[in-house]
C-alpha cells in the first residue's frame, strides 16, 4: 500500500519525466525531420510516405531517448524539491532513504521495462515497418501522387507523366504521356518523350531501380540546342524512372528480431545484441545516478548539477558506443565491458546516494 509521501513522489517524478519526454521528442522530431527532408529530396522515397517514416523513426529512437529522459526528469523533480526545502523538512521528519527509493523503485520497473521492450521488440519491428513501407511505396508509381488526368512530377527528377487510366494498385496505366531530361555522356541534354497506348510499373529483383514499360508507341529524343531530333516507333518500351538512392545510414542488423539476432555471429550483430541488452541496465545506472546529483542546497546554482549531469550522460554515453565499436570491428567478441561500465556506474551512483544520508560523526571540541 503506498503511503501519501509516495503518491507524491511518483506524481511528481511522472509529471516531470513525462514533460522532459516531450521535450526531447519535440527535438528530435525536428532533427529527424530534417533527415527525412534529405532523403525525399534523394528520391529514397516518395513524399507521400514522408510522415509515417517520420513517426516510425521516432518510436525506433526511443530505446536512446527515453534513458536520458528518466535520468534528466529524476534530475529535476528532486532537485526543485531540494531547492525548495521540501526533501529538508522531510528528512527532519525522519524521512530517510527508504523514503525515496520506494518511488524510485517504481519508477525504475517502469523505465526498465519500457526501454527494454523498445530496444529488444518495438524498436526493430518499427524500423522494419518502415523499411517494408518505403520498398512498397518505391514499387508503386501512385505513392509518387499520380492521379489520372494530370499531369504528375515524378519523385527525383523522375519526369514529367499524364496517364488518362490508373488502376487500384498502381502498377497499370493506360494512355501514357512521359517526359523526362537526360544527360548524355557527352554531358549534352536531351528530352525524351514517350506515348504509349498502355504500360506498367515494376522494379528490379533487389527493388532499387524502377521503370516504366510502355506499348505500342512512339519516342521522341530532342536534344536541347541542337535540330537533330529522333523519333522512333516501337511495341515495348522500357523507360527508367529515377534511381531510388539507398540511405548510407541503413543498418540491416537493426532490423533484426532478437531470435535472428542471437543466431547472428557477426560481429555488428554482436555489437546490435549486446547494445540492446545493455540499455535496460543503462536506464538503471542513471535513474540511480540522479539521486545523488540531485541534492542541492537552496543557493546552489539551479543548473549547475545539470550542467554536471549531462556532461556525465555524454562520457558515459560515449563510453558505451567506444564499446559497441569495439565489437562491431571484430576487436571484442563479447559484452563483458559494457556491462562493467554500467555496473560501475550504479555501484558509485549507490554509494553516493548512500553516504547523503550516512550519519556524520559530530567533530569533536577544540580544546
Amino acid at each position: 500500500m503506498l503511503s501519501i509521501l509516495d503518491r507524491y513522489f511518483l506524481r511528481e517524478l511522472g509529471q516531470t519525466v513525462a514533460a522532459t519526454v516531450i521535450v526531447l521528442l519535440v527535438i528530435m522530431a525536428g532533427t529527424s525531420f530534417a533527415h527525412v527532408l534529405e532523403q525525399v529530396a534523394k528520391g529514397s522515397f516518395p513524399a507521400s510516405v514522408m510522415f509515417q517514416v517520420l513517426g516510425l523513426n521516432m518510436v525506433d529512437s526511443l530505446s536512446s531517448m527515453l534513458p536520458l529522459a528518466g535520468f534528466l526528469g529524476v534530475l529535476q523533480s528532486f532537485g526543485r524539491m531540494y531547492r525548495e526545502s521540501e526533501m529538508h523538512v522531510l528528512s527532519s521528519s525522519g524521512m530517510g532513504m527508504g523514503g525515496l527509493l520506494r518511488p524510485m523503485a517504481i519508477v525504475a520497473v517502469v523505465m526498465v521495462a519500457a526501454v527494454s521492450a523498445v530496444s529488444m521488440w518495438l524498436g526493430p519491428l518499427a524500423s522494419r515497418t518502415s523499411d517494408n513501407m518505403v520498398a512498397a511505396a518505391n514499387r508503386s508509381i501512385i505513392a509518387a501522387g499520380l492521379d489520372a488526368g494530370r499531369f504528375t512530377e515524378l519523385p527525383g527528377k523522375g519526369g514529367i507523366i499524364l496517364v488518362d487510366y490508373l488502376s487500384r494498385d498502381g502498377q497499370e496505366l493506360g494512355n501514357t504521356f512521359l517526359a523526362a531530361e537526360r544527360t548524355n555522356r557527352d554531358g549534352s541534354l536531351v528530352m525524351k518523350i514517350a506515348t504509349g497506348k498502355h504500360g506498367h510499373l515494376y522494379s528490379n529483383s533487389d527493388s532499387s531501380n524502377r521503370y516504366l514499360a510502355l506499348y505500342t508507341g512512339w519516342q521522341y529524343e530532342i536534344p536541347l540546342g541542337a535540330d537533330n531530333w529522333r523519333r522512333m516507333k516501337y511495341e515495348r518500351n522500357d523507360s527508367a524512372l529515377s534511381a531510388i538512392q539507398s540511405d548510407d545510414a541503413e543498418d540491416p542488423i537493426h532490423n533484426l528480431d532478437m531470435v535472428d539476432l542471437m543466431n547472428n555471429v557477426t560481429p555488428d550483430a554482436r555489437a546490435e545484441f549486446a547494445w540492446r541488452t545493455v540499455v535496460p541496465m543503462m536506464t538503471l545506472a542513471l535513474l540511480m545516478l540522479a539521486l545523488p546529483l540531485s541534492r542541492q542546497s537552496p543557493r546552489e546554482p539551479r543548473y549547475g548539477r545539470m550542467l554536471i549531469a549531462v556532461l556525465g550522460f555524454y562520457l558515459y554515453s560515449n563510453l558505451l558506443a567506444f564499446c559497441r565499436g569495439q565489437l562491431a570491428k571484430g576487436h571484442w567478441h563479447h559484452a563483458l565491458p559494457m556491462w562493467l561500465l554500467s555496473l560501475a556506474l550504479f555501484a558509485i551512483a549507490a554509494w553516493a546516494f548512500r553516504n547523503n544520508y550516512v550519519a556524520r560523526k559530530p567533530r569533536k571540541a577544540s580544546a
